[in-house]
């Protein structure tokens, strides 16, 4: 392949015509979603063109992209730049319906589980709680932070939500009357995401003091500090089955620049980790048991690459290089076969994992 890449720049493609160039445009683009593999013996080398149909949708924003979350198996919310939430239905490509409230950036948004019910955090300060069949303006709005809100979470039952922020505060509020029940403060605490446990009263949070803290919602203690890392951890999953949850750390040139697993039971030790990415890792998640025969994680990067692992070997067994994206800002899970990425450049990325020959990873759309 390289052999051929080198080829190609030694003798570049004549401009026969406009459809010509069209079309060797196409191609080139196709080459650039392509999958790269590196190094241990466990790992295949190899590098995959993208020959599917690619979809260009209506825009969701006309910015960037922070975050992305999926409402449910049709549906996904994100929030930008543009200060708006937006409820997308990414199998057809339509918007669904625009929400305005805040004034700044959104941040986060979190998703009342089997609910039409959301929350989004913003730069302003504030967070507001939406409904996606009710008004366009906000059901609620929460305020409680001196600083930017960079967390939430719902509890569960979905009777509480937890929100933190750069001012080192953690609030924990209840959905029904909209007021805060509980606050907690640790120095230099900048949280970076927060993220609820599965049936249980613990809230994980990731911090600039690159720590990962577990805290108990009942009195919204810290339950336990996991070993520091070298570098600032940005983001957390929790696994469907509460046993394991992933952090992921910032950096540069390959420094940091990985994710983390770690066990939630009672040992809470480091499992595994996974380098490979040269910028910072800002989302992780894990992948469904579908059609893998092997447990999965996915991180996004702001290298602008999707890197597809497995969760007990920390081998990296897919790359998608999303070039032009700019960096990669969330990711989230759509369906047990389709991954959303947000991004800075060029909205959010439809991504599609096919196993028919071997594992691959595919951007579908764009919206």
């Amino acid at each position: 392949m390289l052999l051929l890449r080198c080829q190609l720049k030694q003798a570049p493609p004549q401009k026969v015509s406009c459809r010509f160039c069209v079309v060797m445009g196409k191609q080139q683009s196709k080459l650039k979603h392509s999958t790269y593999k590196y190094g241990r013996p466990d790992e295949i080398i190899e590098e995959r063109i993208q020959t599917k149909a690619f979809q260009e949708y209506s825009p969701a924003h006309m910015d960037t992209v922070s975050v992305v979350a999926a409402l449910n198996s049709d549906l996904c919310v994100s929030g930008g730049k543009d200060k708006t939430v937006v409820a997308y239905n990414w199998k057809t490509g339509n918007v669904v319906k625009r929400f305005k409230g805040h004034e700044h950036e959104i941040t986060k948004v979190a998703c009342i589980p089997k609910s039409s019910q959301f929350f989004s955090a913003s730069r302003d300060r504030m967070v507001m709680m939406w409904d996606l069949h009710g008004s366009s303006q906000p059901r609620q709005q929460l305020c409680g932070h001196a600083m930017v809100v960079t967390g939430l979470a719902v509890s569960p039952d979905s009777s509480q939500l937890c929100t933190g922020s750069r001012d080192n505060t953690l609030l924990l509020w209840d959905v029904v009357t909209g007021q805060s029940v509980e606050r907690a403060s640790v120095s230099r605490n900048v949280v970076t995401h927060l993220c609820w446990v599965p049936r249980e009263p613990y809230v994980l949070q990731t911090s600039e003091d690159k720590t990962l803290r577990l805290w108990d919602s009942r009195g919204l203690q810290v339950a336990h500090m996991f070993p520091a890392k070298q570098h600032i951890q940005t983001y957390c999953e929790v696994s469907v089955d509460g046993h394991k949850c992933i952090s992921c750390s910032n950096g540069f040139g390959g420094e940091g620049c990985e994710a983390t697993l770690w066990d939630l039971r009672q040992t809470r030790n480091r499992i595994c980790e996974y380098k490979g990415h040269f910028q910072t890792v800002a989302s992780c998640v894990f992948l469904p048991r579908a059609l893998a025969l092997m447990p999965l994680i996915a991180t996004s990067s702001h290298d602008c690459k999707v890197k597809i692992w497995n969760q007990d070997t920390g081998a990296c067994l897919f790359t998608l290089s999303l070039d032009g994206s700019g960096p990669l800002t969330s990711l989230a899970v759509g369906d047990a076969i389709s991954l959303l990425c947000a991004s800075f450049n060029r909205g959010i990325h439809l991504l599609r994992m096919d196993h028919s020959q071997g594992l691959e990873l595919q951007e579908v759309a764009a919206f």
